[in-house]
């Protein structure tokens, strides 16, 4: 995955003096000072503009020259977004899971729990338009997002970044969604009607709610006619009428039923 994107990076954003630019041999010393909240800036600094090398200087200077001070326990959260920033996401999941262990009552322990499932969420399947969509690809990281979000919102209900987080589940529901749907297609191509049942029944159990309800529930349907199942199909066009109420799918499921 970060291979992909350091070639698109390459290939379509990268030129001489903007390669040259990024290159590490322009990285200067550190200019270290013995005030630690210093070192510490200079790293912020260092990061916003993306000189890696040095941010980790700083923050590597601070965490292990004032161990026993608060500002150590920041360079090592700065550590993990460092690795964030370079798309080194098990690294910094890594990094995130061992602050929490470590420091689980500090103040910002939600703030590591949540980028930790972060790390999930950014390493999704890429859109890149050369590949085939992402619903097409391994969902790995889709499934581990959801679980990670999930169980942080679960752990710490009271954090500032729940509503964010609640957003990325919606988002990564859909996904999955989208994925099983893909596959139900691919079955239905194929005239497999009872695989195609079974992962629209997988996509209505796993990820109620999501745009696509209505069109599974349909082709879940026609599956069960194919597959002259007559009690499941007229089951599932109630299904339609009761998770759909007084919508044109339900009405569409009435008239499917005669009444």
């Amino acid at each position: 995955m970060r291979f992909l994107r350091a070639v698109c990076l390459t290939a379509f954003l990268c030129n001489a003096a903007g390669c040259a630019a990024l290159s590490t041999g322009q990285t200067v010393a550190p200019d270290f000072t013995t005030a630690a909240e210093t070192n510490l800036q200079r790293g912020d600094e260092a990061l916003e503009r993306k000189d890696f090398l040095q941010a980790q200087q700083y923050y590597e200077h601070v965490r292990t020259k004032y161990p026993y001070l608060e500002v150590a326990n920041e360079a090592e959260l700065r550590l993990a977004d460092l690795d964030f920033a370079q798309e080194q996401y098990a690294e910094a999941r890594e990094k995130f899971s061992s602050f929490i262990k470590l420091h689980p009552t500090h103040p910002k322990v939600d703030y590591a729990a949540y980028r930790s499932a972060l790390t999930h969420y950014e390493d999704f399947p890429s859109e890149f338009f050369l590949l085939p969509p992402s619903t097409e690809k391994d969902q790995t990281e889709v499934v581990a997002a959801l679980s990670s979000l999930n169980d942080f919102v679960r752990q710490y209900p009271n954090s500032q970044y729940v509503s964010e987080a609640k957003q990325k589940i919606e988002e990564t529901r859909q996904r999955l969604a989208a994925h099983e749907k893909y596959v139900a297609d691919f079955y239905a191509r194929r005239k497999r009607w009872k695989a195609v049942a079974q992962r629209l029944e997988g996509l209505l159990k796993n990820y109620p709610g999501t745009s696509l309800e209505e069109e599974a529930l349909f082709d879940l349907h026609d599956a069960y006619v194919q597959l002259n199942d007559t009690e499941r199909a007229k089951q599932t066009l109630q299904r339609i009428i009761e998770r759909l109420p007084g919508s044109p799918a339900a009405e569409r499921a009435r008239r499917m039923m005669g009444s």
